[in-house]
């Protein structure tokens, strides 16, 4: 089983790419695209989505691809979001699953930083989503496999502005998509982001080892 944790606000083929690749690649019955509830890391530097609403936008992006499941643990545990807390819910769920925790290159690079990393890596086979000609550098106490996958410049960011500015979303983001962010009134009124009060390299947390989320 793969936990591929994310913001997901919004959700798109970039996400979607990156678990399918993942999933192909280490034959998993199973990867979990899982909705980060607080992401303590990102807080201050922006509005966040409510999670209900992601958590809703990622159900409808994986709707119709199997080996998808969008994942609610973090939402229902509540509070900030780790992934070593994740993967204790996860092997309690699915008793016997050999787990794997997704992450993007940039988030491994600076795995010294993550909340109770070593405890990811002791719970779960590390997985790191690597871009063509972009190698990763990790520490040599830390087990990782390496999976490439391709390069999609697609970012959650970009997406907000482009819902309100207007700009077209086609092929960026998939229609299920789409029809709950329409249907909800989501990023309508999306504030400009604000530096962040923390450190831009303190990531760790299932959001902090994320893909663009």
């Amino acid at each position: 089983m793969g936990l591929f944790g994310g913001t997901f606000d919004p959700p798109h083929v970039g996400h979607l790419v990156t678990a399918v690749n993942v999933r192909h690649a280490l034959d998993l019955d199973l990867v979990v695209m899982m909705v980060a509830n607080v992401p303590w890391q990102k807080e201050g530097t922006r509005r966040i989505t409510a999670p209900l609403d992601r958590l809703a936008m990622v159900e409808a992006a994986v709707a119709e691809v199997p080996g998808l499941v969008a994942g609610a643990a973090e939402i229902e545990l509540g509070g900030p979001s780790y992934t070593a807390d994740t993967l204790v819910t996860l092997a309690a769920a699915y008793p016997g699953a050999e787990l794997f925790t997704i992450v993007g290159d940039d988030a491994a690079a600076g795995i010294g930083t993550w909340e109770r990393y070593r405890e990811v890596v002791e719970r779960s086979a590390l997985v790191v989503v690597d871009r063509p000609g972009g190698p990763v550098e990790l520490p040599d106490d830390v087990p990782w496999i390496r999976v490439e996958v391709p390069r999609l410049e697609v970012s959650s960011t970009d997406l907000r502005s482009r819902f309100t500015d207007g700009r077209p979303l086609d092929y960026l983001v998939t229609e299920p998509v789409l029809d709950v962010i329409r249907s909800r009134g989501l990023y309508q009124d999306a504030p400009p982001s604000v530096p962040s009060p923390r450190s831009s390299s303190s990531s760790s947390s299932s959001s902090s080892s994320r893909v663009a989320g």
